[in-house]
């Protein structure tokens, strides 16, 4: 079979289903029934890679390893790391002009201040809020204890993030021409960014339905674009976990769709201009 027909829909209902449920039980991302066209062709490039000449080669090797690296390649495949510099920039305003500020007054006894990206994807979120610190507030990145931890599921998401290097087309996304000049150098084809950012970041593997062993009290999480992959169950168990970490006044930041409201109660909505957080009731 050529490479080709290893990228047609050969999977069964019942291959369907085992992997539907697989993924759920991984990482909780609920693939619709209807999805299977997007299974299969996020799918065919694993198998590929793995020597399987179908999809359903794939499964049967998934049924008779339970525990291998191949599972976790499915996962990586399915997940979306869909991300940018600065997304949705009107959040990182009202941060840098109105939340920071007032947790650096709050924290001025302590100079501590935490900040927990969830699912960071590829590193654009956290080395923005690095250059955001480095650039905006400086004295705190350099005299308090200044903690900025991002987790994400998928193993080759956490190496791309702490290697640092990214495309032309993935710097043109949203960082502005000053910051990619004081904080990347050129490299070959890509662009790598300075060893004092990547330094202020701390990378580490982690599933948002297990446990979070590590994770400290936080001031700021970010947790943008996540839910929204989630069923009710899963959105109302995260959230419930979120309080356990996120301190009473400090912020979560969902992504632009994503919402608190009918989800957990618990929450109370702030909003700044046309920037929208959560904290704690």
């Amino acid at each position: 079979m050529t490479a080709t027909e290893a990228q047609r829909g050969d999977l069964t209902p019942t291959d369907l289903v085992y992997l539907r449920e697989l993924i759920r039980e991984r990482s909780a991302i609920v693939i619709d029934e209807s999805k299977g066209y997007l299974l299969e062709s996020r799918l065919a490039p694993v198998a590929r890679r793995n020597g399987h000449n179908s999809l359903t080669e794939l499964v049967a090797r998934l049924r008779l390893d339970h525990t291998g690296p191949l599972h976790d390649l499915v996962v990586d495949a399915m997940t979306t790391n869909e991300t940018s510099f600065f997304r949705d920039i009107h959040p990182w305003t009202v941060l840098e002009q109105t939340w920071l500020p007032e947790l650096i007054q709050k924290r001025s006894a302590q100079r501590t201040l935490t900040f927990w990206n969830a699912a960071c994807s590829s590193g654009q979120e956290p080395y923005s809020l690095a250059m955001l610190l480095r650039d905006r507030f400086p004295q705190i990145v350099d005299t308090w204890n200044v903690r900025i931890i991002a987790t994400d599921l998928s193993a080759e998401m956490l190496g791309r993030s702490a290697a640092g290097r990214y495309t032309q087309l993935e710097v043109n996304r949203g960082l502005p021409a000053p910051l990619l000049v004081k904080h990347f150098k050129r490299d070959g084809q890509y662009w790598q960014i300075n060893d004092n950012l990547r330094g202020m970041v701390e990378f580490r593997a982690l599933n948002l339905v297990g446990q979070w062993p590590f994770i400290p009290q936080v001031d700021v999480l970010f947790m943008r674009n996540v839910l929204i992959y989630f069923d009710l169950p899963t959105k109302q168990e995260i959230l419930n976990k979120l309080r356990g970490v996120l301190r009473p006044d400090g912020y979560l930041m969902l992504g632009t769709a994503e919402t608190t409201l009918n989800v957990d109660e618990r929450f109370e909505r702030v909003a700044v201009d046309r920037a929208t957080a959560y904290r704690p009731r």
